[in-house]
């Protein structure tokens, strides 16, 4: 069985109110924009997402965050996961991503993450992304218990959940 419905269609182009900003699903060919974001900020997303993802590791280098995001692409296009890039209104810079997986622990149906580079935490542009992701999610997304990883739990209790088996 799916986690989403058979006829689901993820959106493709999603504005950030008041920013200039807009997510879309991220391509490998954003590697160019994705790396430098990712490494520029990679000692805080480490401790983010470093204890459950083993990511970004210190070393990655410019071809495995290709593969990475040539995997990232291929599931968009099978509706396994979904990873959006955080863009301005050229595409000439990646801000940050959301991430909608796929539960991995018991108690939802949806898991969303999300993060910004370390030049715009505390920003308007993070306070933006902070309230438009759980909107989009309940308006555009067929989720009935998503669970915000960080925000409404904190990834220690997160990983202290049962998995799914």
């Amino acid at each position: 069985m799916s986690w989403l419905p058979d006829d689901f269609v993820h959106p493709v182009y999603t504005p950030v109110p008041d920013t200039g900003l807009h997510l879309r699903p991220i391509r490998e060919a954003d590697t160019a924009l994705d790396y430098p974001a990712v490494m520029g900020s990679r000692e805080r997303l480490w401790g983010i997402f470093g204890p459950a993802w083993s990511w970004p590791k210190e070393s990655m280098t410019f071809e495995e965050d290709r593969l990475d995001l040539l995997r990232h692409e291929k599931e968009i296009a099978a509706h396994q996961s979904f990873n959006y890039a955080l863009l301005d209104e050229e595409e000439t810079a990646i801000l940050g991503c959301v991430y909608i997986d796929p539960p991995e622990r018991t108690g939802s149906d949806g898991e969303v993450a999300w993060w910004v580079v370390d030049d715009l935490v505390g920003s308007e542009v993070e306070q933006a992304l902070d309230a438009l992701v759980p909107q989009w999610i309940a308006a555009d997304w067929p989720f009935r218990r998503p669970r915000f990883l960080g925000r409404d739990i904190d990834w220690q209790d997160w990983l202290a959940l049962p998995p799914i088996s």
